[in-house]
């Protein structure tokens, strides 16, 4: 597989000529989407799902089609009946060529006034696992973890010890929008040392073989 890195929480997968996009929110371009033959969801929050982006998506290409959970797909599948698909943990599905699994039901807690929503991971052919915004741990070995680096509910030592419960092969950094340049190394530096396996950053645009 190809991964391409797109901003924040989007990452797009291409094999065989078939493009699988994650999570493209409002902190990510907005022709993220575009080229989509499927598209996964994590979670409601903007900066994971926006209506807009997967609407284009889904008007550009008439075969895309959107595996979500139920939170999102209510408000997008009435407008493209058939192509919007509803899934849980436990669920496991083939999007455009792609063997995807479903683990996790909650987003990680903000703080204990703000109510939790659900929100699941996306482990891709058995290798990429996509969280979404939680530090689930899947039932399986994880080769690629995308890495959610910087959010109002974790702190670097959750991520560090994150990595280390998984290990993974490789891991690359999503939801940075909010890490600062003047922060960028010293996250490098501690995840690099302290997680126990490779730990790469790529800029938006970036691509690279998983």
């Amino acid at each position: 597989m190809k991964l391409t890195k797109k901003s924040h929480a989007c990452v797009r997968l291409e094999k065989d000529g078939r493009t699988l996009v994650l999570d493209p929110g409002g902190f990510t371009e907005e022709d993220a989407a575009l080229g989509a033959d499927a598209l996964l969801v994590t979670h409601e929050h903007p900066d994971h799902f926006d209506e807009g982006r997967l609407r284009a998506a889904l008007e550009a290409n008439p075969a895309a089609e959107i595996w979500t959970l139920r939170s999102v797909a209510e408000r997008i599948s009435a407008a493209f009946p058939g192509r919007v698909h509803t899934v849980g943990h436990g669920d496991a599905f083939t999007a455009a060529g792609f063997d995807v699994q479903v683990h996790g039901e909650l987003h990680a807690v903000i703080h204990p006034d703000i109510p939790r929503v659900t929100n699941v991971g996306y482990l891709v052919d058995g290798s990429v696992f996509h969280p979404g915004d939680a530090l689930t741990v899947p039932d399986h070995p994880v080769d690629t973890l995308l890495l959610p680096v910087m959010a109002p509910w974790n702190k670097i030592s959750e991520v560090i010890d994150y990595v280390r419960e998984l290990k993974p092969r490789r891991a690359y950094d999503i939801h940075d929008a909010l890490l600062t340049d003047l922060a960028r190394p010293i996250y490098d530096r501690q995840i690099g040392e302290l997680g126990g396996t490779d730990h790469a950053r790529l800029a938006p645009g970036d691509s690279t073989g998983v």
